[in-house]
């Protein structure tokens, strides 16, 4: 086990309500602490501005509560707020109220921290990246830089400047020649913009509006304060949104990092396993894309006949060769040996074979290479190069799942071969689907969606999503197995890995779709 995941897991939690930061909506930008929490979590309250994402690390039987607050539309006030977080405390319960941003910067963290002390309720507060900086800095814009600015001033822009008393002294602020951050402004920007230029601040000092900042889906505004205004009503620009003043806006040009990457503003749907996917997910995020993980098979352990369980005693008495066809074979073999043995020498002579790297890659979890890989990886070319280098009536060993095609076997007995089949594991149809993320798929669609294998094809298809009529995403397969099921199903696959591979697959979606425009404002 890693030293990493030693320090994240077990987390010591204790009974109470911890007021959790989860930073300004990339998942990455989580703290150690936040995700320990929310693993832990037996109630998980959660705010408009948080990523929904962060809900997958929940426990499964936690008890999820949305209590958003946009605008003025508001799913709860601030007060039925309060009352959830202390009906939902008891001793012994974990409750976790998450907060876009940092909980007391502009979050109202600190009212509810004082109703909980009132209580007598245990509480933490757990820090997050507030959006006053990480927001910006995934824009380009540091609000800090030697040459352009030495201090930032953070303040809210919910408040309207043009109220007979405002609490904020724009006079004051527009004679700074800091940086200064606004959150929450866009609905009052004419107003805003107006005060400061009406109190000294030259029109022209640069100004750069992020929506959605950190997200796939971030928009980036650039203007001065007397255009501002004008800019974002003609591209219809809305909250929620960062405003950043300041001559740091200009270094944007130089260090726009994130809106950059190739598949930046991309909407990528993954239909691995929950297991699998985040090796895939993780690859197309790093990219830049927006992933909606939608799992469309499962996989779980198969009984054993009590034949074979007598078998796995001594393989080797029993076969030459255990071939393999995909990692999840490895991962159910292996758990059926383990219950029968300590020790991984209890292969004995067995040889092993693998259909390709993914399949190799799940093997060196045990500290074992293959003995054969084919130089294509498919089924057929796994075959051919089994017959052309195994001695005649070699024994083999196939661990499969329910729905594993024959094709390896019968080519391999048409050869001579002794072939055994075992199943040890079943794919079975997803069914615990988050409903956020089937809303926003139907709600948006996707440019891309991804096919490891035959299974993914036939299930997606069994969900019968139904994405918006202008979303038409391209289709994504590892290899010609997959992209054969799809057209069975009427559909031609837009992209084949080569070879056939995760690492290969990213690289074929980032050729075809960042060709595509990228989604950027100025």
């Amino acid at each position: 086990m890693s030293l990493a995941h030693d320090f994240l897991f077990p987390a010591h939690v204790r009974s109470g309500v911890y007021l959790v930061g989860c930073g300004p909506g990339d998942v990455g930008l989580l703290t150690i602490r936040a995700l320990q929490i929310i693993s832990a979590a037996d109630h998980l309250i959660y705010d408009y501005l948080v990523n929904p994402e962060i809900l997958s690390f929940a426990k499964p039987n936690a008890h999820i509560i949305y209590a958003g607050k946009q605008s003025s539309r508001h799913t709860l006030t601030q007060d039925q707020i309060h009352n959830l977080l202390l009906q939902a405390y008891c001793p012994g319960r974990i409750v976790a109220r998450l907060k876009g941003g940092d909980p007391f910067l502009f979050g109202r963290g600190a009212e509810e921290a004082e109703v909980l002390t009132n209580a007598n309720i245990p509480f933490e507060i757990i820090p997050g990246v507030t959006s006053a900086i990480g927001v910006p800095a995934y824009a380009g814009i540091p609000v800090t830089h030697r040459e352009y600015a030495s201090s930032v001033t953070i303040l809210t822009g919910h408040e309207d400047p043009t109220k007979p008393e405002p609490t904020i002294q724009w006079d004051a602020l527009a004679a700074l020649h800091g940086t200064k951050v606004i959150l929450m402004g866009v609905e009052h920007l004419r107003a805003i913009t107006a005060a400061l230029t009406k109190n000294g601040a030259d029109p022209k000092t640069p100004i750069a509006l992020i929506r959605w900042g950190t997200l796939p889906r971030q928009q980036t505004l650039t203007g001065t304060l007397e255009n501002i205004t004008d800019l974002a009503e003609a591209v219809g620009f809305k909250p929620p949104a960062v405003c950043v003043i300041g001559p740091v806006v200009h270094l944007r040009a130089k260090m726009n990092w994130y809106e950059n990457k190739p598949l930046f503003g991309k909407r990528i749907v993954v239909t691995r396993t929950r297991a699998q996917a985040s090796a895939l997910s993780a690859q197309l995020r790093s990219l830049g894309a927006q992933i909606l993980e939608i799992p469309t098979i499962r996989t779980e352990p198969s009984e054993l006949s009590s034949a074979q369980k007598s078998q796995i005693h001594k393989l080797s008495d029993h076969y030459d060769w255990l071939v393999f066809t995909s990692p999840n074979a490895v991962v159910y073999f292996f758990q059926h040996f383990f219950q029968q043995h300590s020790d991984i020498r209890a292969l004995g002579s067995l040889s092993i074979a693998v259909v390709g790297p993914g399949t190799a890659e799940a093997l060196k979890t045990y500290h074992l290479s293959p003995s054969l890989m084919p130089s294509q990886y498919t089924t057929e070319s796994l075959a051919r190069a089994l017959i052309n280098s195994l001695p005649s009536k070699a024994k083999i060993l196939v661990p499969r799942s329910n729905l594993a095609t024959e094709t390896l076997a019968k080519l391999l007995r048409e050869a001579a071969f002794s072939v055994e089949e075992w199943q040890v594991y079943y794919t079975r149809p997803e069914t615990q689907i988050p409903e956020w993320v089937i809303k926003d798929y139907e709600s948006h669609g996707a440019d891309c969606i991804t096919f490891t294998s035959s299974s993914t094809v036939q299930h997606w298809f069994k969900l019968k999503l139904k994405a918006p009529p202008d979303s038409r995403p391209l289709l994504a397969s590892i290899g010609p197995i997959t992209s054969a099921t799809l057209y069975e199903f009427g559909c031609k696959p837009d992209i084949e890995a080569s070879p056939h591979t995760i690492p290969a697959l990213v690289e074929a979606i980032v050729a075809i779709l960042s060709r595509h425009s990228k989604v950027n404002l100025g």
